[in-house]
């Protein structure tokens, strides 16, 4: 029987557990428990062989009582309704968190694009985009890159909906090329976020980031730059990396720029020169100062969250710990950043992104950045304090102050007709 936390009853949980502190009404549970619109498409591709394939895709409007839907379009072949329809929750209270006008959207397609061609990947984006363009748009729903997504289908995206609807509209996606309106700064605006916010923890504990020791589980793009950033900014050693085959650990430290060049020839990070091969379980594990999950969902569990020996935890990645694991990391009083506040880097510039476009002008990456630190540190420092007011996890306070802005603009807007 398959350990797997349906990522759908863990939102729910965690919603139950801020509604139950709030002491809000049933209603505004019973509303923010279902998602406002779900949109379920059969996908056809033709193939480059002629035949015709079909993929099963989805959007997930979550609550729009702050703003437009937000959130990411991700490729993986594991993607469900109920996973979408977690990351649009978690997407409302990720916006909220950062105090973003946004609600919480996502989407995905369930597809192993590693398996698809270039040209069968763009058919397959351009008829999702045509499928879904009635319910997007640059006041309603602004879809962004995620799991196996990037710049260049957020590309294929705008380019479909402005030939819908006849006219140019960068503002209906963000995550884009620079060149199509994107934003500097959006390719490591996740990561920055992380690092910030790591920061932000460490001088809550007296901790210096420099010469600090950090593991990162998953070495995708966001565990990556995390890496870097870590590297280069804070002046810290990165003792542990991993992605999906394995992982590598050196306790002089590892050269995150190296161990990119080695992944991109050997499809690995795993035999990097001078480095112990470890597996993801051991990273997880390993005596570290902070570590930083950037793979996928369930990562921490009951099972080893009581080996974690970091002081730090900030989740790079979407939901990677359960309720239980929180539980436990909280007992053993280890600063937990979650999800929603940790990873928040990314809508952030998203949205900065978003206003570029509607105002047409670009802002330089050093200014980006700037708002960027300026909203993160405001957004840690609501939740620490909320944190030590209420006596909470990091997550429950997290969520709390989310769900009770979000609350707040349902109860000023009214209930209509």
């Amino acid at each position: 029987m398959s350990d797997k936390v349906n990522p759908w009853q863990m939102a729910l949980e965690q919603l139950k557990s801020a509604v139950d502190l709030l002491k809000v009404d049933q209603a505004y549970y019973d509303i923010l428990s279902r998602p406002k619109r779900i949109m379920q498409v059969s996908v056809p591709v033709k193939m480059d062989d002629g035949s015709v394939k079909v993929f099963e895709g989805y959007r997930v409007q979550h609550n729009d009582a702050r703003g437009p839907y937000k959130g990411g379009i991700r490729y993986h072949p594991e993607v469900s309704l109920d996973e979408v329809k977690a990351l649009a929750m978690w997407m409302t209270w990720k916006t909220a968190v950062v105090d973003i006008p946004y609600g919480g959207a996502k989407g995905g397609v369930v597809c192993d694009t590693k398996k698809l061609s270039e040209g069968e990947v763009e058919r397959m984006t351009r008829r999702f985009a045509y499928m879904i363009a009635d319910i997007i748009g640059p006041q309603t729903d602004i879809p962004a890159p995620d799991v196996y997504t990037e710049a260049k289908h957020m590309a294929w995206i705008m380019d479909t909906y402005s030939q819908v609807k006849g006219h140019l509209e960068p503002a209906v996606i963000t995550g884009k090329p620079i060149s199509m309106g994107g934003s500097y700064g959006r390719a490591q605006a996740t990561s920055r976020g992380v690092t910030i916010a790591s920061a932000e923890a460490a001088k809550k504990l007296g901790l210096s980031l420099k010469g600090a020791r950090v593991s990162i589980q998953g070495y995708g793009n966001a565990g990556m730059n995390c890496a870097l950033l870590f590297h280069q900014d804070m002046g810290s050693k990165i003792i542990a990396v991993s992605d999906s085959k394995g992982g590598i650990f050196s306790k002089d430290g590892l050269n995150p720029m190296k161990v990119s060049e080695h992944k991109a020839k050997t499809g690995s990070v795993v035999n990097f020169p001078g480095a112990r091969n470890i597996s993801n379980e051991e990273l997880l594990v390993t005596d570290t100062d902070v570590l930083v999950p950037a793979a996928l969902e369930n990562a921490i569990t009951a099972k080893n969250a009581a080996d974690i020996k970091a002081k730090i935890l900030a989740e790079a990645a979407n939901g990677p710990c359960t309720p239980e694991a929180d539980r436990i990391l909280f007992e053993k009083k280890v600063l937990h950043v979650p999800d929603i506040l940790a990873n928040a880097g990314g809508v952030t510039v998203s949205y900065f992104e978003w206003v570029q476009n509607l105002m047409r002008v670009q802002w330089s990456e050093e200014e980006v950045n700037a708002k960027l630190r300026e909203k993160m540190v405001a957004a840690f420092a609501g939740v620490y304090d909320t944190h030590a007011k209420l006596g909470v996890d990091m997550r429950r306070a997290a969520l709390t102050l989310a769900v009770q802005r979000v609350v707040d603009a349902m109860m000023t807007r009214g209930l209509w007709p």
